[in-house]
């Protein structure tokens, strides 16, 4: 199958993973189910959380593919998840495709999930959304970057939602509407940057060295959220980023 070429909808088969602490301390891995687009694999196992990486099994997202993923992190436990390659919408002929992802972190649990680029070319007409629910004393680390088509692309359509509540309260709900090209690069929206990048802290604010574009929830969490019209200069300095707020 080409990366161009429509075909018939996918199924919504979500990957799931949990993870879960007992009462020893350690680290168990209650669920690992791969879904229709993303494989969940065990790497090598760390002393303090597990790490799972996200494999791709599928070119990228065709018109009418449905990419589900479920994560459940445990009371006091820590994953990692790793994505090994990005992910690509390509040309959708008129159809859409969707991206979900839900999020449920449990008292003390923690997760860092450092994301790869989601490109999505010109044709594609995608919807992400990412919703997550922190417990008291839970954490999130996530890094993400939107990247609006390939070289010489203008790029598709896409919109993005997150929401995230914490201990029963709303802590980031953002809605990044990227459908309209003759819209979002107006002055003062994107201009001529067709890449997104960001690294938000969630359930609790970090600390590390200042950061210029650096924005404080109005609970506990931060953002770092860059603008670029290439990607590897964005993800660079994001990767600097992630790093000072995983060590701190």
């Amino acid at each position: 199958m080409t990366g161009d070429t429509a075909g018939p909808a996918e199924p919504a088969d979500p990957t799931v993973v949990a993870v879960e602490r007992d009462a020893t301390g350690r680290h168990l891995v209650r669920e690992l189910r791969p879904g229709a687009f993303l494989a969940p694999r065990p790497l090598l196992p760390a002393p303090d959380r597990v790490r799972i990486a996200l494999v791709g099994t599928r070119a990228g997202l065709l018109a009418g593919d449905r990419l589900e993923l479920r994560v459940t992190v445990g009371p006091g436990a820590r994953l990692d998840l790793v994505e090994p390659s990005g992910l690509v919408a390509y040309h959708h002929r008129g159809g859409a495709s969707s991206w979900r992802a839900r999020v449920d972190i449990a008292e003390g649990g923690e997760l860092h999930w450092d994301g790869k680029p989601f490109v999505v070319c010109d044709g594609a007409g995608v919807s992400r959304t990412m919703d997550v629910t922190l417990a008291a004393g839970a954490r999130m680390l996530w890094r993400d970057t939107l990247v609006l088509g390939r070289s010489g692309e203008r790029g598709g359509s896409v919109r993005a939602t997150t929401r995230v509540t914490h201990d029963g309260q709303d802590l980031l709900v953002e809605d990044l509407d990227l459908t309209e090209p003759e819209l979002r690069e107006l002055p003062g929206i994107l201009g001529p940057n067709r890449v997104v990048g960001a690294v938000t802290a969630l359930g609790s604010r970090p600390g590390g060295p200042p950061h210029p574009y650096r924005t404080d929830l109005a609970g506990p969490g931060a953002q770092v959220r860059l603008l670029d019209t290439v990607a590897p200069a964005i993800e660079a300095e994001l990767a600097a980023v992630w790093e000072a707020w995983s060590r701190s």
